[in-house]
């Protein structure tokens, strides 16, 4: 069989390896019932959408033909690594640094990964999603997360 878009293979595996990934995760907590959902309810449920969307893609990488094959490009090693390092920042960062500093730095750091940048939208950003974040998560959902540093609290 030959494939006909490498882009749609390569996305349609990966996307049935995480959505995979999560169900089997999901498993190991308690399902509950429709009425009361437990912990596990809602990421079997997306997991098995995201790999039934990923084996959609496969198939149709198998049979519909595209231009040239759809061929996969290099990797993008700068944005990538940019990516994850921020996340990683993130998650470390938050207890010491607090929810006000740690997320407009995170969307500062997120955005060198970008060929865009301008700082003007990056500063619009961060304050934007900070009081968002804040808003949703702290105000709205009641999540115990330090807003300022430690040496403030």
């Amino acid at each position: 069989m030959r494939i006909k878009s490498q882009r749609d293979l390569w996305s349609g595996l990966m996307f049935t390896a995480v959505g995979g990934g999560f169900a089997i995760g999901a498993l190991n907590y308690s399902m509950g019932t429709s009425a009361r959902p437990g912990a596990g309810y809602f990421p079997l449920g997306l997991g098995l959408i995201l790999a039934l969307m990923g084996l959609v893609l496969v198939l149709q990488s198998l049979v519909v033909d595209s231009e040239d094959g759809e061929r996969i490009g290099a990797v993008a090693w700068r944005p990538l690594l940019v990516i994850i390092g921020s996340i990683v920042f993130f998650g470390v960062a938050l207890d010491r640094l607090g929810l006000f500093i740690t997320f407009p730095l995170l969307v500062v750091i997120v955005s060198f990964a970008s060929d865009e940048f301008r700082w003007r939208g990056v500063i619009t950003n961060a304050i934007v999603l900070t009081i968002g974040a804040w808003a949703i998560f702290v105000l709205g959902l009641k999540l115990i997360i330090p807003t300022l540093p430690n040496f403030m609290q």
